[in-house]
Protein backbone atom coordinates (compact mmCIF):
# COMPACT_ATOMS: atom_id res chain seq x y z
CA UNK A 1 0.00 0.00 0.00
CA UNK A 2 1.30 3.45 -0.92
CA UNK A 3 0.83 6.55 1.20
CA UNK A 4 0.86 9.84 -0.71
CA UNK A 5 1.84 13.18 0.87
CA UNK A 6 1.20 16.55 -0.73
CA UNK A 7 3.47 19.39 0.34
CA UNK A 8 2.25 22.98 0.26
CA UNK A 9 4.72 25.83 0.72
CA UNK A 10 3.39 29.20 1.73
CA UNK A 11 6.42 30.89 0.16
CA UNK A 12 6.56 31.68 -3.54
CA UNK A 13 10.22 32.74 -3.45
CA UNK A 14 12.54 30.58 -5.56
CA UNK A 15 15.20 30.44 -2.82
CA UNK A 16 12.67 29.90 -0.02
CA UNK A 17 13.94 28.04 3.03
CA UNK A 18 10.40 26.72 3.55
CA UNK A 19 10.21 25.21 0.08
CA UNK A 20 13.72 23.81 0.63
CA UNK A 21 12.44 22.23 3.86
CA UNK A 22 9.64 20.60 1.84
CA UNK A 23 12.21 19.20 -0.56
CA UNK A 24 13.90 17.66 2.51
CA UNK A 25 10.60 15.91 3.27
CA UNK A 26 10.85 14.30 -0.16
CA UNK A 27 14.37 13.07 0.66
CA UNK A 28 13.39 11.52 3.98
CA UNK A 29 10.39 9.38 3.04
CA UNK A 30 10.00 5.90 4.46
CA UNK A 31 9.36 2.99 2.12
CA UNK A 32 5.89 3.05 0.59
CA UNK A 33 5.45 6.83 0.86
CA UNK A 34 5.33 9.14 -2.16
CA UNK A 35 5.53 12.92 -2.18
CA UNK A 36 4.85 15.89 -4.42
CA UNK A 37 4.83 19.66 -3.90
CA UNK A 38 1.75 21.59 -4.99
CA UNK A 39 2.04 24.75 -7.07
CA UNK A 40 0.08 27.61 -5.50
CA UNK A 41 1.79 30.59 -7.11
CA UNK A 42 -0.54 30.56 -10.11
CA UNK A 43 -3.79 30.63 -8.12
CA UNK A 44 -5.92 33.73 -8.64
CA UNK A 45 -6.81 35.75 -5.56
CA UNK A 46 -9.85 34.24 -3.93
CA UNK A 47 -12.95 35.71 -5.52
CA UNK A 48 -16.19 33.74 -5.67
CA UNK A 49 -17.07 35.60 -8.88
CA UNK A 50 -14.34 33.58 -10.65
CA UNK A 51 -16.43 30.44 -10.33
CA UNK A 52 -18.32 30.03 -13.60
CA UNK A 53 -21.42 27.85 -13.49
CA UNK A 54 -20.18 26.46 -10.18
CA UNK A 55 -16.78 25.47 -11.64
CA UNK A 56 -13.53 26.51 -10.07
CA UNK A 57 -10.77 28.10 -12.14
CA UNK A 58 -8.53 25.33 -13.59
CA UNK A 59 -5.58 26.14 -11.28
CA UNK A 60 -7.86 25.90 -8.26
CA UNK A 61 -9.43 22.66 -9.46
CA UNK A 62 -5.95 21.17 -9.89
CA UNK A 63 -5.05 22.03 -6.26
CA UNK A 64 -8.37 20.72 -4.94
CA UNK A 65 -7.82 17.42 -6.73
CA UNK A 66 -4.25 17.13 -5.42
CA UNK A 67 -5.43 17.68 -1.84
CA UNK A 68 -8.35 15.27 -2.23
CA UNK A 69 -6.05 12.51 -3.55
CA UNK A 70 -3.40 12.99 -0.86
CA UNK A 71 -3.43 10.75 2.20
CA UNK A 72 -1.78 13.53 4.20
CA UNK A 73 -0.48 17.06 3.84
CA UNK A 74 2.70 18.80 4.93
CA UNK A 75 2.52 22.57 5.11
CA UNK A 76 5.75 24.58 5.02
CA UNK A 77 4.74 27.68 6.93
CA UNK A 78 6.65 30.95 6.50
CA UNK A 79 5.75 33.70 8.93
CA UNK A 80 4.41 36.99 7.57
CA UNK A 81 3.46 39.62 10.15
CA UNK A 82 2.89 37.03 12.89
CA UNK A 83 0.66 34.88 10.68
CA UNK A 84 0.55 32.71 7.56
CA UNK A 85 1.50 34.08 4.18
CA UNK A 86 -1.17 35.52 1.89
CA UNK A 87 -0.34 32.82 -0.69
CA UNK A 88 -1.02 30.02 1.82
CA UNK A 89 -4.24 31.58 3.10
CA UNK A 90 -5.42 32.11 -0.49
CA UNK A 91 -4.77 28.46 -1.37
CA UNK A 92 -6.62 27.26 1.73
CA UNK A 93 -9.54 29.59 1.08
CA UNK A 94 -9.95 28.29 -2.48
CA UNK A 95 -9.54 24.63 -1.55
CA UNK A 96 -11.93 24.76 1.40
CA UNK A 97 -14.99 25.90 -0.54
CA UNK A 98 -18.04 23.70 -0.97
CA UNK A 99 -18.87 21.41 -2.55
CA UNK A 100 -16.58 18.63 -1.39
CA UNK A 101 -14.49 20.58 1.10
CA UNK A 102 -11.19 18.74 0.60
CA UNK A 103 -9.68 19.38 4.04
CA UNK A 104 -12.44 17.56 5.95
CA UNK A 105 -10.79 14.79 8.04
CA UNK A 106 -7.46 15.35 6.24
CA UNK A 107 -4.39 14.69 8.42
CA UNK A 108 -1.64 17.27 8.17
CA UNK A 109 1.75 18.17 9.54
CA UNK A 110 3.64 21.48 9.61
CA UNK A 111 7.22 22.52 9.20
CA UNK A 112 8.67 25.99 9.13
CA UNK A 113 12.01 27.63 8.51
CA UNK A 114 12.97 31.16 9.43
CA UNK A 115 16.15 33.18 9.65
CA UNK A 116 15.16 34.43 13.11
CA UNK A 117 14.96 32.67 16.45
CA UNK A 118 11.27 31.76 16.56
CA UNK A 119 11.23 29.48 13.50
CA UNK A 120 7.63 30.27 12.42
CA UNK A 121 6.02 29.36 15.73
CA UNK A 122 3.38 32.13 15.46
CA UNK A 123 2.52 31.27 11.85
CA UNK A 124 2.14 27.60 12.73
CA UNK A 125 -0.25 28.51 15.56
CA UNK A 126 -2.26 30.69 13.16
CA UNK A 127 -2.42 27.86 10.62
CA UNK A 128 -3.64 25.42 13.27
CA UNK A 129 -6.53 27.77 13.99
CA UNK A 130 -7.44 28.06 10.31
CA UNK A 131 -7.30 24.31 9.71
CA UNK A 132 -9.25 23.57 12.90
CA UNK A 133 -12.12 25.56 11.38
CA UNK A 134 -12.22 23.31 8.31
CA UNK A 135 -11.89 20.03 10.22
CA UNK A 136 -8.34 19.03 9.30
CA UNK A 137 -6.39 16.96 11.84
CA UNK A 138 -2.89 17.96 12.97
CA UNK A 139 0.13 15.97 13.92
CA UNK A 140 0.93 17.67 17.21
CA UNK A 141 4.43 16.34 17.74
CA UNK A 142 7.17 16.62 16.84
CA UNK A 143 7.08 20.32 16.08
CA UNK A 144 9.49 21.26 13.31
CA UNK A 145 10.54 24.90 13.49
CA UNK A 146 13.90 25.48 11.87
CA UNK A 147 15.29 28.65 13.42
CA UNK A 148 18.46 30.25 12.05
CA UNK A 149 17.67 28.71 8.66
CA UNK A 150 20.45 30.53 6.80
CA UNK A 151 22.96 28.38 8.67
CA UNK A 152 21.02 25.11 8.24
CA UNK A 153 20.74 24.94 4.45
CA UNK A 154 23.61 24.85 1.98
CA UNK A 155 23.99 27.04 -1.14
CA UNK A 156 21.86 24.61 -3.18
CA UNK A 157 19.03 24.68 -0.62
CA UNK A 158 19.70 21.26 0.91
CA UNK A 159 18.89 20.96 4.59
CA UNK A 160 22.19 20.11 6.26
CA UNK A 161 21.10 20.28 9.91
CA UNK A 162 20.85 16.68 11.13
CA UNK A 163 18.60 17.52 14.09
CA UNK A 164 16.06 19.12 11.75
CA UNK A 165 16.29 16.19 9.32
CA UNK A 166 15.66 13.78 12.22
CA UNK A 167 12.60 15.77 13.33
CA UNK A 168 11.22 15.78 9.78
CA UNK A 169 11.67 12.01 9.58
CA UNK A 170 9.79 11.60 12.88
CA UNK A 171 7.07 13.98 11.62
CA UNK A 172 6.50 11.98 8.44
CA UNK A 173 6.16 8.76 10.46
CA UNK A 174 3.69 10.50 12.81
CA UNK A 175 1.65 11.75 9.83
CA UNK A 176 1.40 8.25 8.36
CA UNK A 177 0.40 6.86 11.78
CA UNK A 178 -2.27 9.55 12.31
CA UNK A 179 -3.72 8.94 8.86
CA UNK A 180 -3.97 5.24 9.62
CA UNK A 181 -5.83 5.93 12.86
CA UNK A 182 -8.25 8.32 11.14
CA UNK A 183 -9.05 5.72 8.47
CA UNK A 184 -9.65 2.94 11.02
Amino acid sequence: MTFHILGISGSLRKASFNTAALRAVGELLPEGVTFEIAEIGDLPLYNEDLRVNGSFPPEVQRLREQIAKADGLVFAVPEYNYSVSPAMKNAIDWASRAPNQVFDWKPYAMIGAATGLFGTVRAQMALRQILFGINAYPVNNPQVMIAGAAQKFDAEGKLTDQAARDLITQLIHALVKLAGKLKA
